[in-house]
């Protein structure tokens, strides 16, 4: 009876110590890769074109921990120090674009009057742990306009896992649909520059995403952009978009995406999940966090 007793304590013990229910073996690992556009994030508050106080940032720190991600692509960043304000460094390791810019004078105007925009860039923020290696930012997306936005590349190496290169990017706003649009014709510039990207990736032997904020509804049905990219060219150039046939739920106005997680073949195949961060409050931002999960 002793004996039985002693058996039954050590397997509860060893169950307890799984932090699951019922002792249930821990889940396989996986990786949850996000993107949120920050929408105008400075380093001071109270400046920029979206003007924050402290419990501002302190809201945009819980919300980032309740993506539960482990990969974050961010937009409209003004420096480093903004992004940490945002995502902890005693959590997170923030890498942001190099691109230096011009000097920004333009006024905010509507609810920022006063104010002057910061700098826009782009990046990411990866959990502590999280073994990566940067590459250098894909700057050819800037058109030669340092006021348009790098691309900033890291290769995940998740250990005991696959490895899995990652591009962050913020392409040129004003043309989310056709070409007519006054923006288009530099859209259309930066469409090839990314494309060129993506084929490179996919004659590799390696999963690929890009994530970001593409100012673009790539889901529409016929739209010229994603047929550029998704033309199985190499084979694993034949993409996915991770939202699926999903509507945003962000803002009713607008039910297309316009952020997006984009997967090769070999990393599409892997897709375990997507999901959309609404707010139940206040909006943080102008945009919602998206996520995609992958086994």
């Amino acid at each position: 009876m002793k004996t039985r007793l002693l058996l039954a304590a050590i397997l509860l013990a060893t169950a307890a110590c799984t932090g699951l229910p019922g002792g249930h073996a821990t889940p396989a690992p996986g990786l949850t890769l996000a993107s949120w556009n920050v929408e105008h994030l400075a380093e001071r508050d109270g400046t920029g074109c979206r003007p924050r106080t402290a419990a501002d940032y302190a809201a945009m720190r819980a919300h980032v921990e309740r993506l539960d991600a482990d990969v974050v692509a961010f937009q409209e960043v003004e420096s480093r120090a903004a992004a940490e304000r945002v995502f902890d460094p005693a959590r997170w390791t923030v890498l942001v674009e190099e691109r230096i810019g011009t000097p920004r004078t333009s006024a905010c105007g509507g609810r920022a009057k006063g104010q002057t925009i910061r700098a826009q860039r782009t990046g990411f923020a990866i959990r502590k742990g999280l073994p990566f290696d940067r590459q250098p930012d894909l700057t050819a997306l800037q058109l030669g306009d340092p006021d348009l936005r790098s691309g900033v590349d890291v290769i995940l190496r998740p250990r005991g896992g696959q490895p899995l290169r990652l591009l962050s990017v913020h392409l040129k706003s004003g043309c989310s649909a056709g070409d007519r649009n006054e923006a288009c014709p530099v859209l259309f510039r930066q469409v090839p520059v990314l494309e060129q990207w993506i084929d490179r990736r996919a004659a590799e032997g390696m999963r690929f995403a890009v994530l970001g904020d593409f100012n673009r509804r790539l889901a529409l049905p016929g739209d010229a952009v994603w047929a550029e990219w998704d033309d199985a060219s190499p084979a694993n150039a034949d993409l996915s978009l991770a939202a699926g046939d999903r509507t945003a739920q962000c803002n009713p106005r607008y039910r297309d995406f316009i952020d997006h997680i984009v997967l090769d073949r070999r990393a599409a195949a892997d897709l375990a999940g997507f999901d959309e961060a609404t707010y139940a409050g206040e909006a943080l931002s102008d945009h919602c966090a998206i996520s995609a999960r992958l086994r």
